[in-house]
């Protein structure tokens, strides 16, 4: 009997153990969360729809809601179709030298520090172009969302049973409908996932912002060949400021920023729904 009891008392120990780590981890998460929505609240609260819709020297980032909306679309819409299909082709041939290469490159492109992205992207477009621009923007960021999309479509079709690959060819259908019309919806979820998490990457980035979109503020554009704002790149210039006023608006800011983020990233995640293999 005090051998039961024992092993009851290491057990409930170890879940105390992995529950106070567990809190441990998600602990810094949402102190930001809860600092950001304390600091913004009392922005928005202050400002209003003003805050929302105006113009920075109205006291308002509606601009760079715009802009940061405009070039996670555009960088969503250049880089997630060629990612896909990199993707495909490093599933399929795995052992060809190229495939080698792209998994390999893709690797490293998820560390790779995302400001060089902003030189290199400034060098082909913006100084040939004269001038910052949307479409330099969201080249940039597309490059940097391009990895994430790729590696979990790769992966994501790497876990599908070899059978169903088999069943389809039975069938007598080409090597590229089965990749596209069986296996490809079967791996929706984990390209899903990788899609929703290189979106918010790129959504909450400023370093390849610096040296491509130029900032724009003062009015609303949603043209590809001139500036844009951006939520984190007004945050970044803000919080460099000594005005009060405007660390302020840099909470407000990161608020909104914050619940964009939620906004689209919860919904979408939960409203996956698992593939039964």
């Amino acid at each position: 009997m005090s051998e039961f009891k024992l092993r009851k008392g290491k057990e409930k120990l170890f879940l105390a153990l992995i529950s106070s780590l567990t809190f441990l981890t998600v602990l810094p998460l949402l102190h930001i969360i809860f600092t950001v929505f304390e600091k913004g609240f009392q922005t928005l609260s202050k400002g209003g729809m003003n805050f929302l819709l105006g113009t920075l020297s109205e006291g308002g980032i509606g601009p760079a809601i715009v802009g940061t909306f405009f070039l996670t679309f555009l960088a969503t819409l250049l880089g997630v179709p060629i990612a896909f299909f990199v993707g495909l082709y490093a599933y399929e041939f795995p052992n060809s030298t190229l495939g080698r290469w792209v998994k390999v490159l893709l690797q490293i492109m998820l560390e790779f520090p995302t400001i060089l992205v902003g030189v290199f992207v400034m060098q082909i477009l913006v100084v040939p172009m004269g001038t910052y621009s949307a479409l330099a923007g969201a080249l940039g960021l597309a490059t940097i969302l391009t990895p994430y999309v790729t590696i979990y479509t790769h992966e994501a079709m790497r876990e599908i049973p070899s059978t169903y690959r088999e069943a389809a060819y039975s069938l007598g259908l080409t090597r590229f409908k089965v990749l596209i019309r069986v296996l490809g919806p079967m791996a929706k979820r984990g390209i899903l996932t990788g899609v929703l998490l290189g979106v918010a990457k790129v959504a909450g980035e400023t370093a390849p912002l610096l040296f491509t979109v130029g900032g724009r503020y003062e009015s609303y554009s949603i043209s590809l060949t001139k500036p844009a704002g951006a939520i984190p790149l007004l945050i970044y210039q803000l919080v460099q400021s000594p005005s009060k006023a405007d660390h302020e608006m840099a909470w407000g800011a990161s608020l909104v920023l914050m619940l964009i983020f939620l906004a689209m990233f919860i919904p979408l995640r939960l409203s996956l729904k698992e593939v039964k293999l």
